[in-house]
């Protein structure tokens, strides 16, 4: 049923994908479709984003203060962490596999507790599939000074305030006036009326409504009210003057609203935006109306909401609520699986047994007994899997030990010769791969570069610096530069340019052996003599 997180399966060999259901939505085939949540393993991730999800694992047991764990427990709460997403896509219902549990981490938690719980997971952090990125999915409580108000000190009984009253609040409103309740409900129905007629000589509002109804209904909204009040404050609940402030002597005043102010194109984008965003106003405003203020855009969404093209929408919503499906059955998936090795009761040879060395253990217990065994991994390392370890890694996207890649065992394959994919040494002859050679063929402008521009280049620094970039439009620009001063002779020269290495002549070495070593026999030295002429013939 919608909201709760599921495994699907989208292929036969990969492990199950795990997402929360939004939807069940019923296509024209008569087939179930389920918008879905993406979450996604850490396999899923780059190893930069593995990283920081490792660091921020250790602040939290740092801080949550958890129990030690081993290093295999470890290796498995990985398989346990999920990474929260805000993609939606569409999968057929038929593929579901299961339901499982997946809740946000607290620091109340404890780690080893989801590894005694089958079908249980947990995730603290927000990935981005687009931008790449993780982000905490937990609110931080802001603290300190520049979050917190200053409260002042109580005055003491007698104290006077010092402090300047107009500063700290505007008043609008007298309820202390020397005016009546009837007289203000007068004033008012004299705004409503002006206000109407100021809409009746309006050009634009006369288009907008053309009806004195329509007028009317606008004239008596809220922004005319809080103007007939905010009149009578400025005048001192004097009516006469504020009568005269309504009309003044260049026309009746026009308050308007956001209802009033936004066009119908406006508003149609408005509903459009909030039907894909929801209530992120900011959102809205930067991919949909961007000539308007974010005050603008909440304002009119609160207006918005009383109007009767809203109950419309909300009525027709829970209709459509109503009628969409809460919740399917799913029976129990009784196929095989393709990368079955051997059912029992069958013949060796069959559902693709053939090929297979006998004597391989389970790549990750290491048994070599199981009722049913499962091809795992790349055809040509011909690594299974025992049932139960099939389970495992269909559900949580790893083994239950800790692979070569992982760091186990890697010195030991090492030592031995071996691939650090294997664990078997009698599969390390199906690791042969013939590998392609390359010959890297140079353009003459790079070659003329390296002559040219040696002093930007800094061929020595660079060759101790591989990971250092090199400004290439700057020894671009160098080459270009140089081509359109240089004849085409004197660039040909630079390629026949070799560096002369001086070699010395084994009597010169001998003499200077015997200037530093005086005490050696003379026999000696006829043999380096002869040890130089040898070095130097080769």
């Amino acid at each position: 049923q919608t909201s709760n997180y599921v495994y699907f399966e989208n292929s036969s060999s990969n492990p199950y994908l795990i997402r929360r259901i939004e939807e069940l939505n019923k296509t024209a085939n008569g087939n179930v479709e389920a918008k879905v949540v993406c979450l996604f393993r850490r396999r899923d991730i780059s190893g930069n984003l593995n990283t920081l999800a490792d660091s921020n694992a250790r602040e939290f047991e740092e801080e949550s203060k958890q129990p030690a764990l081993s290093e295999q427990q470890k290796h498995q709460l990985k398989h346990r962490e999920l990474f929260l997403s805000r993609q939606f896509e569409s999968l057929p219902a038929t593929h579901i596999r299961g339901k499982c549990n997946v809740t946000l981490l607290n620091e109340t938690d404890v780690l080893a507790g989801y590894l005694e719980k089958e079908d249980c997971f947990f995730y603290s952090l927000v990935f981005d599939p687009v931008q790449k990125t993780l982000l905490a999915d937990q609110g931080e409580i802001r603290v300190g000074s520049k979050y917190q108000a200053e409260i002042p000190d109580k005055l003491a009984e007698g104290e006077s305030d010092n402090r300047i009253q107009e500063k700290l609040e505007t008043k609008v409103w007298d309820p202390n006036n020397q005016l009546k309740d009837p007289q203000i409900d007068q004033f008012l129905v004299v705004a409503r009326a002006v206000g109407t007629f100021a809409r009746a000589l309006d050009c634009s509002s006369s288009i907008r409504q053309p009806s004195l109804h329509m007028s009317a209904a606008a004239a008596s909204r809220d922004i005319t009210l809080f103007h007939a009040m905010d009149t009578l404050q400025k005048n001192s609940y004097d009516l006469a003057k504020a009568m005269s402030t309504l009309v003044p002597q260049g026309g009746p005043v026009l308050c308007r609203d956001e209802m009033e102010e936004w066009s119908a194109s406006e508003a149609m984008l408005f509903e459009e935006a909030l039907e894909k965003y929801g209530k992120d106003f900011n959102d809205i405003r930067q991919d949909f109306l961007p000539w308007k203020s974010l005050a603008s855009v909440v304002q009119f969404y609160y207006m918005w909401k009383t109007t009767d093209r809203y109950i419309q929408q909300k009525r027709l919503k829970a209709a459509e609520a109503d009628s969409k499906l809460k919740q399917v059955y799913i029976p129990t998936y009784t196929k095989p699986n393709p990368n079955q090795i051997m059912v029992p009761g069958s013949k060796p040879g069959m559902n693709g047994a053939a090929g297979f060395q006998k004597g391989l253990s389970c790549e990750s217990c290491h048994t070599a007994q199981s009722p049913q065994w499962y091809a795992w991994g790349p055809p040509n390392m011909q690594c299974r899997l025992c049932a139960s370890c099939w389970i495992y890694w269909k559900k949580y996207g790893g083994l239950k030990t800790p692979t070569q890649l992982e760091g186990a065992r890697y010195k030991n394959n090492i030592s031995t010769g071996l691939s650090p994919f294997t664990r078997n040494e009698g599969r390390a002859k199906l690791l042969a791969k013939n590998r392609q050679t390359f010959i890297l063929q140079t353009t003459k402008l790079t070659r003329i570069a390296r002559r040219v521009c040696e002093d930007i280049l800094q061929p020595r620094r660079a060759a101790r610096r591989p990971y250092a970039s090199i400004n290439a439009n700057a020894v671009k620009a160098e080459c270009k530069h140089t081509h359109t001063r240089q004849s085409r002779v004197s660039i040909n020269c630079l390629f026949n340019i070799t560096k002369v290495r001086i070699h010395t002549s084994p009597t010169h070495l001998l003499l200077k052996f015997k200037l530093h070593n005086s005490h050696i026999p003379h026999s000696r030295c006829h043999i380096y003599i002869y040890f130089c002429q040898t070095m130097s013939w080769f």
